[in-house]
Parts: structure tokens; sequence; C-alpha cells
């Protein structure tokens, strides 16, 4: 089955949903990083809720980060989308392994520890909008659906999964998003509630050969589902060699007038895909030319 991504609405307009099944583009993420089993159900889980959140925005040039931030041995995980159904993502620490938690499962609140979970969200204006939560269990569908009760004030259920193969490649992997319009009923509400206690998990659904599509069916049954969008979905970095000199310039003046006096060539790799670039002398020095330009500038106002 292709990555794709489904958003529906109840017949009643009292629920949205989305589901997403993201088995190719996460096995592409594990190749990239060599994540380990853990490394990578974290970051699976990750980029499966920011291509949801990203199918929110309303322009093409939005853009949707989401940064957990813990004192586990992961580190951080972070995945950056857009609503074209583009995602890439990393983890700082993908080597780490941990023994099952308590359910025998991997063990990825563990591996993320306590912490923050920041959403970026980069309409193209000045600053972004910045929203942080604490971490409440780091297993991530739980500290998103947080995020949502505390930051947008919306109901909102949340469900996140990565299956391994026992090669770890990766058998299934997607998730779902349901969120309750300000006006839906007692009786939409009971009906979302009681279908959510009887469902099992996202990967035991694609597992069985089912699609988003009836993962949605199976979430609202008994409320009716009209599915308004499908879209493919894809891991995609748009890296490139200008904006590995923009990643230089961060290393300041001084820094860069160091790297040109030794001469020596400078390697940039792009932490979500893996690729390297290469800078010579005159590259690096054309960018401590321009930095020390705009010093003047600065400076003459």
């Amino acid at each position: 089955m292709n990555d794709y991504l489904v958003r529906a609405l109840t017949e009643n307009e009292e629920i949205r949903a989305f589901a997403v099944t993201a088995r190719n583009l996460v096995e592409e993420a594990r190749k990239i990083h060599d994540n380990s089993p853990i490394a990578i159900a974290a970051l699976g889980r990750t980029l499966s809720a920011a291509l949801i959140m990203g199918d929110m925005l309303k322009s093409e040039k939005d853009l949707i980060t989401i940064h957990i931030q813990g004192d586990g041995p992961l580190k951080q995980v972070l995945a950056t989308a857009n609503s074209k159904g583009e995602v890439k993502g990393y983890v700082s620490n993908p080597e780490v392994i941990l023994p099952p938690n308590a359910a025998g499962h991997l063990n990825v609140g563990g591996a993320i520890g306590k912490g923050v979970l920041t959403v970026i969200k980069d309409y193209g204006l000045k600053e972004p909008y910045v929203s942080q939560v604490r971490l409440v269990t780091g297993e991530i569908a739980e500290d998103l659906t947080y995020y949502f009760a505390q930051s947008e004030q919306t109901p909102t259920a949340i469900g996140l999964g990565v299956l391994l193969n026992k090669d770890v490649m990766i058998n299934q992997a997607g998730g779902f998003l349901i969120q309750l319009m300000p006006h839906a009923s007692e009786k939409t509400v009971s009906t979302l509630e009681d279908n959510l206690k009887k469902f099992h998990s996202v990967t035991d659904v694609y597992r069985q050969g089912k699609t988003p599509e009836d993962l949605l069916s199976i979430l609202l049954s008994g409320l009716g589902v009209q599915f308004l969008e499908r879209k493919e979905v894809r891991f995609a970095c748009h890296c490139s060699k200008e904006k590995g000199l923009q990643a230089l310039a961060t290393l300041g003046t001084q820094t860069l007038k160091e790297i040109v006096e030794e001469g020596k060539e400078q390697e940039v790799s792009c932490e979500f895909c893996g690729k390297k670039y290469v800078y010579g002398k005159d590259d690096i020095q054309s960018v401590l030319s321009a930095l020390e330009k705009n010093q003047k500038e600065k400076g003459e106002k």
C-alpha cells in the first residue's frame, strides 16, 4: 500500500478526523538514520502526527514542527511537515536501546523521559507561532492529546503506532486524529467514547490489510463517515548547497576567519536526510565576506 492520508467528517458534521498510513516513509527514515527500534518507533509516531497536523495548515507555504525535548537517552525528536504531505525528521540519539516496558512493548516513554513538547507553526510571518506544554508520558500520542487540550482547547483523540518486523524493518506505521466540533452533541460524544474504548491499536488495523478509510470507519462507527480528501504523503527533504552555506554563516565571523586561514574544506551534513555538502575555501570566504559586509552596514546605521 502506498503511504497516504485521508480527511473526513461525520455525517452530522460534529467530528472531523484524519488517518494516515506511513509505513514506506518511516522505513525510509529508518534507513537514512540507521535508527534503533525505540528510536524509529519514536520518530515514526512523530512523523505520522506531523503529517496529520500539516494537513490542517491552510497554505502550501506553511510549516508545522513538532519538537520533543526530554531528559531520556533519545534527547530530542523533531519532525517538520507541510500541507502538501511532505515530512522529514530525526532523533538526536538514533542508537538508543532499552529493555521493554511493563507491557512488554518498546519503551518509548522511557527513552524520551520528562521534558517539553513544542509545536511551531510557521505561517511565513515575522515570528512563528510557538506553543509549549510539558510531556505527560513521553509516549507522544498522549502528549499531543494534552497539547490540543491545553493550547488549542480542542477535545482530541490521537492514536499513533509503529510495528517492526523481527529484522527491524517497518511492518506498519501510521496514526489517526479525531476532534470534536464545538457543537457536538452528547450522543455523538458518547458514541465516540464507546468506539475508542473498544479500539486496540492503529498497527493492528493496518496489519489486517485495512486502509486509513477502514480505520476511520471503525473509530466513527455509528456516526457515518464522509471522506473529503485523500493525499499521498512522503518523506521529503529540500536541503541544498545554498542552505548549507546559511548553516555555515551561523558559525560567526571569527570562526569562519580561522577556517579560511587553515584552508581546509568543510563538510556540512543535513540532519534530516543525511546528505553531505562539501565547501572549499572560496565558498567559505564568500560567506565570511557577506557577514562582514552585513555587520559593517549595521554599524553605519
